[in-house]
């Protein structure tokens, strides 16, 4: 049986009311194209630092490079709270909603494989 996880993301709406605030952009409340595209560019900067920990930290994590991962994993989120703000969806339901797909596939045995509706 999946359990409901709805009342212990309260959180996540409480991050989305917050970096509502810190939103400056083009039609903030009226566009999603532009915190879909800050998303794309900031999920590119992790990679990028991931790159790099292998190109120059022969694969180690540093400190340094795990702090650097750290700020932009933390872009990453506000960019999509700020999408989730822009489409009128609960940034917990987006949580609630992955964590309850990912445990009915663990629960069928599909945790691996392709297609989203395993």
């Amino acid at each position: 049986m999946v359990k409901s996880f709805a009342m212990a993301f309260s959180d996540f709406d409480k991050y989305q009311k917050e970096c509502k605030k810190t939103a400056v952009y083009p039609k903030v409340g009226e566009k999603f194209i532009y915190p879909l595209l800050g998303l794309l560019g900031e999920t590119g900067e992790v990679s990028e630092k991931i790159k790099k920990l292998f190109r120059d930290d022969g694969g180690k994590l540093t400190s340094e490079r795990k702090e650097e991962i750290v700020k932009e994993l933390g872009d990453v989120l506000w960019y999509m709270a700020q999408l989730s703000t822009e489409l009128g969806i609960k940034f917990s339901n987006v949580a609630s909603g992955n964590l309850k797909k990912l445990s009915l596939r663990k629960t069928h045995g599909t945790l691996h494989g392709d297609g989203d509706n395993r």
